[in-house]
């Protein structure tokens, strides 16, 4: 329905528009849209400098008129051939190297400079590294001082972040906490078996 009302109100307005323009053109003084009061005051200031002002705006400047003639517009187009440059793009030879391209260790690649007050990974994990093993060596003001970055954050770093430390249990300790474990549970049950079993007779007795 709404598809129907906006085409039934397109042919309405579009209903003889060129009549109807021809009308509007053919007034004496079309209405001025209403002005603002910033407008209006820009306008008084503009006169009080320039009381000729409006006469030399609705006066044909011969002057400008002639610097206007010597304006010229060059257009230098190029036809672009996209056939034509697919078709070239299409026989170019593909690269003989077909080897894998290797990842970085980081996973990308590492600046060749470095800025003072700034770091790689690499070098975050080698001093968070150093002074994960020798803290009363490698501390923070020593850290600073080798990579040239501020004490402050070279302390956040080492608080925020730690390298992974591999851990690898005893075996020989998890047998020996088997071992204890089995007396332990080997008695509980003896004695639960000794309980039902006097109970058993109990109930005999009683009998």
């Amino acid at each position: 329905m709404g598809k129907v009302a906006s085409k039934i109100t397109r042919h309405i307005n579009r209903f003889n528009v060129e009549n109807r323009a021809h009308r509007v053109l053919d007034r004496d003084k079309p209405t001025a849209a209403p002005k603002f009061d910033s407008n209006i005051q820009d306008l008084q200031r503009a006169l009080e400098l320039d009381p000729k002002l409006v006469e030399k705006l609705n006066k044909k400047d011969s002057h400008l008129d002639d610097r206007l003639k010597n304006v010229y517009v060059t257009s230098e187009d190029r036809y672009i051939d996209h056939v034509k440059i697919k078709r070239e793009s299409d026989e170019r030879t593909l690269p003989l190297d077909r080897k894998i391209v290797q990842d970085f260790e980081y996973g990308y690649k590492e600046p060749v400079r470095v800025t003072p007050g700034r770091c790689t990974l690499r070098t975050a994990m080698k001093f968070i590294t150093d002074h994960q093993g020798e803290p009363d060596l490698w501390t923070t003001k020593k850290i600073a001082d080798e990579y040239k970055i501020k004490e402050e954050t070279v302390g956040k770093i080492l608080y925020f972040f730690k390298s992974f430390q591999i851990y690898i249990p005893d075996i020989n300790s998890k047998d020996n906490i088997l071992t204890q474990a089995n007396p332990n549970l080997i008695d509980e049950k003896k004695e639960k078996e000794n309980e039902s079993e006097n109970e058993k007779e109990k109930g005999k007795e009683r009998t």
